[in-house]
């Protein structure tokens, strides 16, 4: 049996998504929890536009949920802890015609002592479940914010995501590859060496790759551009895209890099953003995109525009996923099409 990651851009079924819950995404008052809903129910009507959804519903949250979202998004009511389903639910693969999906271990991005996984641990269940997915179970701590594909076989990693001492503690990275190899198909990883600066602070995820790099087709990589040189992530995206652009891919093709703007906005409150546009989620005919109200909005828009031709986009907001530390494509899980069905 052998297990592919499809590319995200290769058609879906449907995307699956997780109703924020905890106090984490709620945040601590009323109108900040309110805000966290408003704003996943938002990528849910925009995903919807576009191909099926289905939202998974704590019990304590049906009622507002139901209240927010339309009845094109189908609801699943089961327990969670939070609400970032790339990472907590499973990566869907294909074998021919058989649909599988990768139930990696999850412990709370490295264990950190702010994230909360008893129930999360299990979310991914509810997708393999309601999809009908053969389950491939892996022992790697891992998340799907940790990786993407071309599809062909090249994956894109970061060595302080998989290498995590606090995630993987004794692999390395060749036992990392042959895991990725086994349940995603993988012919070459291509290892980044960090992420974005606030993601490796303590409410990050330690370097997710979906925020800094991402395969548009085969060979043709985007990567996210810090254009101010006073931003402490100037340096890393130079450092990727020198990467990048020296690396061939799974069939020995040179990557091409196409930068993409970083907002022009570089602090919050909080201090230096993540806000990225590379955090984007390829649908059927279409992309749904991050916005920032920022002067950079339109241009990066120009580029994933280009870079998925033939195929609409559709924006969300999304400051409010970014404050609560991730984005449109940290939220959304695509379920594969399998072909022939």
């Amino acid at each position: 049996m052998t297990w592919t990651m499809p590319a995200e851009g290769d058609p879906h079924t449907r995307t699956w998504m997780a109703w924020p819950s905890g106090s984490y995404t709620l945040g601590d008052t009323p109108g900040e929890a309110d805000e966290a809903r408003a704003t996943w129910a938002a990528v849910a009507h925009a995903v919807a536009e576009l191909e099926p959804v289905t939202m998974i519903v704590p019990p304590h949250e049906r009622a507002a949920a139901t209240r927010l979202l339309s009845g094109q998004v189908d609801q699943v009511v089961a327990p969670l802890d939070d609400a970032w389903y790339r990472d907590t639910g499973p990566t869907f693969v294909l074998d021919g015609d058989r649909l599988g999906a990768v139930d990696w271990v999850f412990n709370g991005w490295g264990a950190q002592d702010w994230a909360r996984w008893d129930l999360d641990q299990d979310a991914a269940r509810v997708a393999i479940e309601g999809s009908g997915a053969v389950t491939v179970s892996s022992p790697l701590v891992n998340e799907g914010g940790g990786i993407h594909t071309d599809g062909r076989g090249t994956v894109l990693a970061t060595r302080t995501v998989q290498l995590d001492p606090h995630r993987n503690p004794g692999w390395t990275a060749e036992q990392v590859e042959a895991e990725l190899a086994r349940t995603l198909g993988a012919r070459k990883v291509v290892w980044l060496p960090r992420g974005l600066a606030r993601d490796s602070q303590r409410y990050g995820t330690r370097g997710h790759v979906d925020i800094v790099a991402t395969f548009a087709e085969p060979g043709v990589v985007l990567v996210h551009d810090q254009r101010d040189p006073a931003h402490p992530d100037h340096e890393l995206s130079a450092q990727i895209t020198r990467l990048l652009s020296e690396q061939t891919d799974a069939d020995g093709r040179a990557l091409r890099v196409v930068p993409v703007p970083a907002p022009a906005t570089v602090r919050d409150g909080s201090g230096w953003v993540d806000y990225s546009s590379i955090n984007h989620l390829v649908v059927n005919g279409g992309v749904v995109a991050c916005t920032f109200d920022d002067p950079n909005d339109a241009e990066a828009l120009d580029v994933l525009a280009a870079a998925y031709p033939g195929r609409r986009v559709v924006t969300v907001d999304a400051r409010p996923l970014f404050a609560r530390g991730g984005g449109v494509h940290c939220i959304t899980q695509q379920q594969p099409a399998v072909p022939g069905v």
